[in-house]
């Protein structure tokens, strides 16, 4: 069904125009990955049979079609183990694992991961916790901001990204949390790391 949609010039776009630096892809639009996966409707064998593939598209299909009742944090560990690019991280981060019983155990794990998209995995899953989980307290955040702090040296754009996107989305969370996002970003602007003082000010000056 995804080879139906695949392009050549899609494929060859992947790198250079979005940053998705994968060894197998189709070149699938997401638009047409969104509309497979609800034709596909919710089947966890068949997400974990997607994911084998090792193709970008059909991964990103599991996100979208995988049961997050049914996802487990070996699951977890698992998939994010094989991430190989930004897009594959947050798509699962943000359709699946925000939403499985065990996504806040795996914050801390990750973040202490040197894996290039394992630590951004733990950034882009609080980023999405802050977005959708509606029912985790202040203080869950609260101890968040720790790895936050802990990590925010990081030298690789891509996981400083991901860093400031979750302070931004913490920030929003409440009042209370928005004074902790900035008094941790005004310790990372302090810092002597170059990375973690791009963070913190970066943070700053969209919090105003």
């Amino acid at each position: 069904m995804l080879r139906d949609h695949a392009s050549p010039d899609a494929r060859a776009l992947l790198g250079p125009r979005y940053g998705i630096h994968v060894d197998e892809a189709l070149g699938v639009s997401m638009a047409d990955m969104k509309r497979v996966a609800r034709v596909l409707g919710r089947d966890h064998t068949l997400a974990a049979d997607l994911w084998a593939t090792g193709v970008y598209e059909a991964r990103v299909v599991a996100g979208l079609v995988d049961d997050p009742r049914a996802v487990t944090v070996e699951q977890m560990d698992s998939w994010c183990a094989d991430f190989d690019s930004w897009a594959i991280c947050d798509t699962v981060c943000f359709t699946l694992f925000d939403r499985a019983p065990g996504a806040w155990t795996r914050l801390g794990p990750w973040a202490a991961h040197d894996a290039l998209f394992v630590r951004r995995a733990s950034f882009a899953l609080l980023w999405s916790l802050a977005l959708h989980d509606h029912a985790a307290s202040d203080d869950a955040f609260r101890a968040a901001l720790d790895l936050v702090e802990k990590h925010a040296g990081d030298e690789r754009p891509l996981v400083g990204k991901s860093i400031s996107m979750a302070l931004r989305a913490v920030s929003r969370r409440s009042a209370d949390l928005r004074a902790a996002v900035v008094a941790t970003a005004e310790r990372l602007g302090d810092s002597d790391s170059l990375p973690a003082r791009r963070v913190g000010r970066t943070a700053l000056r969209e919090l105003g």
